[in-house]
């Protein structure tokens, strides 16, 4: 679907029950369900204009190592990697190897599809839909009415110009700037600032990057590259419960939704920070996730969380280019409720 043909955030049409800006029928074909949300803004031209970026013949991993995090999370196993023999396995007499590896979607780098959190006073994932365990657990993907990640592959899966948007590196150098030294020049990604759209914005005119329907936009607070080696000081500043992201307000989801972002994604934990806000102004709980709603639910754009962006932020600054060619495909199993996103950031 054409960016054009895409109301903004306030002129959205009205969804019964539903807040003003709820996107669900927007990417509906007649009769048919969508299931794709902002991946539908990946039209021909866009993707064809987005193999641009590549020209330099560069391409970096965005991809966290499966077994990365050192902070076990209650409720989310460690990765199991069992390696076996072929002759263990009494497969062949011949000598090789088989491996399984046993792992949770939401340890490590991911997408979060459409289903992951749903819209809370409605119980409704995007467009609608109930989600149960029954629908999900389909023997493949044509029969699959959920909004899952394993839809993403019948349209190729992603390819789009990703933009990274280095808010430590800015925050950092303008620290350096005013004066300040030694720690307090450091952006920790675990003092929880919550990163407006005024700096994004910011940021993005730093770099020289203009936004262009159809992009996925990546920030990077250096979440991960804490969370692989933490210090002492920081398992201190993780007791506190502060994670640097974007700031959970109506203002930050009408920005995104208006820009029509494909995706989005970071280094983050929520890509939003945490704890969320509530209403009132005060701090909430896991409960209170705003943005988490509104894109995954009500607009259908999918989250990237935990990605590794310490190699990519190296490339852009280096190179001067902050926007590249954007690839991911995420597992293909039906029912696909989160995935490492396999991506790939070309130059």
């Amino acid at each position: 679907m054409d960016a054009a043909d895409v109301p903004d955030f306030d002129s959205l049409p009205e969804v019964p029950g539903m807040p003003q800006g709820c996107a669900w029928g927007i990417f509906d074909k007649g009769d048919k369900k969508d299931l794709l949300g902002t991946l539908n803004l990946l039209t021909p031209p866009v993707v064809k204009a987005a193999l641009s970026e590549a020209r330099d013949g560069v391409s970096i991993s965005l991809n966290w190592p499966l077994n990365a995090m050192t902070i076990p999370l209650p409720g989310r196993i460690a990765p199991a990697h069992i390696q076996t023999t072929l002759r263990e396995a009494g497969i062949s007499e011949g000598v090789g190897w088989d491996d399984e590896i046993h792992f949770n979607t939401q340890l490590s780098s991911q997408w979060d599809s459409l289903v992951h959190w749903q819209h809370q006073p409605s119980g409704l994932a995007y467009n609608g839909i109930t989600v149960t365990k029954e629908a999900l657990s389909v023997p493949n993907t044509a029969v699959n009415t959920m909004p899952t990640l394993d839809h993403w592959h019948a349209a190729g899966g992603l390819v789009a110009r990703g933009v990274l948007i280095d808010f430590k590196e800015w925050a950092e150098k303008r620290a350096k700037s005013e004066g300040k030294t030694g720690e307090d020049a450091v952006c920790h990604p675990l003092d929880g600032h919550r990163i407006t759209v005024e700096e994004i914005e910011a940021v993005a005119k730093d770099q020289g990057i203009e936004f262009r329907p159809g992009d996925v936009i990546i920030i990077r607070t250096g979440l991960t590259e804490v969370l692989q080696a933490p210090r002492p000081e920081d398992f201190a500043k993780l007791q506190g419960g502060k994670i640097s992201g974007m700031h959970g307000v109506l203002e930050s989801a009408k920005w995104l939704w208006n820009r029509h972002f494909a995706a989005v994604a970071g280094d983050s934990w929520a890509f939003e920070a945490l704890m969320p806000l509530k209403e009132d102004g005060s701090v909430g709980s896991p409960n209170d996730l705003f943005l988490h709603p509104w894109l995954l639910s009500m607009f259908g754009m999918p989250i990237g969380e935990l990605w590794d962006l310490k190699g990519l932020s190296e490339h852009c600054k280096a190179s001067g280019r902050y926007s590249f060619l954007l690839t991911s495909a995420p597992l293909n199993i039906p029912g696909l409720v989160g995935s490492p996103p396999n991506a790939l950031a070309i130059f």
